[in-house]
């Protein structure tokens, strides 16, 4: 995937969406140092080139619903390119998992599934080894505390503590 070609402008306009993406556009273009339209206009090219996905609230679903957050390591039975493409299709469909990334190491997925209690996620770990999902394994962890909420990516990149870059 081509990266994108961002001034520090737009970095700006990035990190401050990711931190308050309810903000005004008047709000918006003050904390960027830029006119109302022209803050919009640049807003709306980072949305039409795919780099703003969408704004979304961070809810506190342990408050609104009991839950039990699960990251369930997937292996694949056989791996073959139609046998990841059937998979991700399927899992896809499944409201309770909220999360799913391809990696390397010693699983193909992992998936965060939010489910109201442990038997819930039992009936669907069994649908998924059960079911055409082509799944030979899975191995669960229990979240039993957050820890650190996603808030947003690093925009300038990762710097190690004390703020200095490496290399």
């Amino acid at each position: 995937m081509r990266q994108a070609t961002l001034d520090a402008t737009d970095r700006r306009i990035l990190h401050a969406l990711q931190q308050d993406a309810r903000m005004t556009n008047q709000a918006l273009a003050g904390r960027v140092n830029l006119s109302p339209s022209a803050c919009l206009a640049r807003v709306r090219r980072l949305e039409a080139a795919g780099l703003i996905l969408g704004a979304h609230a961070a809810v506190d679903i342990e408050r609104v619903q009991p839950t039990v957050v699960i990251y369930a390591g997937v292996t694949l039975a056989s791996h073959h390119p139609q046998d990841f493409a059937r998979f991700e299709e399927r899992i896809a469909a499944l409201p309770a998992v909220i999360e799913a990334a391809q990696v390397s190491g010693n699983f193909d997925y992992l998936l965060k599934v939010a489910v109201p209690d442990i038997n819930a996620w039992r009936t669907l770990a069994d649908a998924v080894l059960a079911g055409d999902f082509g799944v030979a394994k899975i191995t669960s962890l229990i979240r039993m505390a957050e820890v650190k909420r996603f808030t947003g990516y690093p925009i300038d990149g990762v710097r190690p503590p004390g703020g200095a870059r490496k290399g």
